[in-house]
């Protein structure tokens, strides 16, 4: 397992490698010793996700305030999805970059993120298994979104791909928008959120 950060900063990508034989494939898909060691601290485990999407299903621009945040750990063990990492800390040197990994069960990788990042993604198969382990429980009152096809973002959604949006992210508002209202979360709450982490 090889881990490396992304062009947004606290956000990683895992390249795992698969052991085959005649019987199938085994992947280790996390290693909490491999990410500690490259964040500085533990996942702490709250809550794991699964979800299944058509091709073109697309979910995201996500995010919950800091603190406490939620970091996400992200695996496809099942066809193909295009990953997006955003940074919407505001004060942070690169706020409003973003990257992207293409999650494959073929080639297997997976995305981590820490609290504070925005995530997206976008089904690129049928049947397209995400699970995501993430550091704290769903908490409506604290999780917002911003539009994925806000152009000020120009995130790079496939061309030959017809998209699919839940009526939330749907009603999202833009990267700016979600500034004006005072949604995004600040460097200076991350920075010590990790901080915090990483003396716990």
């Amino acid at each position: 397992m090889q881990i490396r950060e992304l062009a947004v900063p606290d956000s990683y990508v895992l390249d795992l490698v698969p052991h085959g034989d005649s019987r199938g494939r085994f992947t280790e898909w996390y290693r909490a010793d491999v990410l500690a060691e490259a964040t500085g601290f533990a996942l702490t485990l709250a809550q794991a996700n699964h979800s299944v999407s058509a091709r073109g299903a697309l979910r995201g621009v996500h995010f919950a305030l800091v603190p406490p945040g939620q970091a996400k750990y992200v695996y496809c063990p099942a066809g193909r999805v295009l990953d997006v990492v955003v940074d919407v800390r505001l004060d942070s040197p690169t706020f409003g970059v973003h990257d992207t990994v293409l999650l494959d069960s073929e080639q297997p990788r997976a995305v981590y993120l820490a609290e504070g990042l925005g995530h997206a993604f976008v089904s690129l198969a049928d049947h397209s298994s995400v699970t995501y382990l993430v550091s704290t429980g769903y908490s409506p009152g604290r999780e917002f979104g911003v539009h994925p096809m806000d152009p000020d973002l120009g995130l790079p959604w496939p061309a030959d791909v017809d998209f699919e949006l839940s009526a939330k992210d749907t009603a999202a508002p833009t990267l700016a928008q979600a500034r004006d209202k005072g949604l995004l979360p600040t460097m200076a709450e991350c920075a010590a959120r990790y901080a915090e982490l990483r003396g716990a």
